[in-house]
């Protein structure tokens, strides 16, 4: 077996608590620095939210979002040994407003009826899901709802406006909120 990579909980009632995930080569966790910014955002607290991450991998963003009050935070992730980790790392940290499934964001994005304040978009890296799963999660967001996007290079989706925007290393982050 691989060993596991770790991420710790940047800030809420799970500060400091960390997160266990399998060694594989497309999982890289949102980077602290990166939570940070996204969090300074939105606001340190998420009270009453709720919130998609739809390409959970570590589950670094949906964790840190329950921890900072996201009322439901639902953890999409297809590969198995990644969504088991997710299912241990919810039980671990006593998270019970948290649902893993084991998904895809496409197919849940486009059979689900439910409605997020907050969707957060950081597909594997070198992939081309952005562009075609962004008009989609915009169908899914709740009014006043906002994206959270990471990839290789900024984005200016169509439909949408930038709200904020950052680079680290080679990695481009924004919110976005529709038109």
């Amino acid at each position: 077996m691989k060993p596991h990579n770790s991420v710790r909980i940047i800030g809420g009632a799970c500060r400091r608590r960390v997160l266990h995930f399998p060694d594989l080569p497309d999982l890289r966790p949102t980077p602290d620095r990166v939570r940070e910014t996204l969090f300074n955002w939105l606001g340190q607290r998420l009270d009453g939210l709720i919130c998609l991450d739809a390409f959970a991998g570590s589950g670094a963003l949906g964790f840190e979002a329950a921890s900072r009050g996201a009322a439901r935070v639902v953890l999409l992730e297809p590969e198995r040994s990644t969504f088991e980790a997710l299912q241990k790392n919810a039980l671990a940290l006593a998270q019970h407003d948290v649902e893993v499934l084991r998904r895809n964001a496409q197919s849940h994005l486009a059979d689900s009826e439910e409605r997020y304040d907050l969707i957060f978009l950081d597909p594997p890296f070198a992939s081309e899901l952005l562009p075609g799963i962004l008009p989609l999660a915009a169908t899914r967001l709740a009014p006043g709802g906002r994206i959270y996007a990471e990839s290789p290079r900024p984005l200016a989706p169509a439909g949408m406006v930038v709200l904020r925007a950052g680079r680290a290393g080679q990695s481009h982050f924004c919110l976005l909120e529709i038109v």
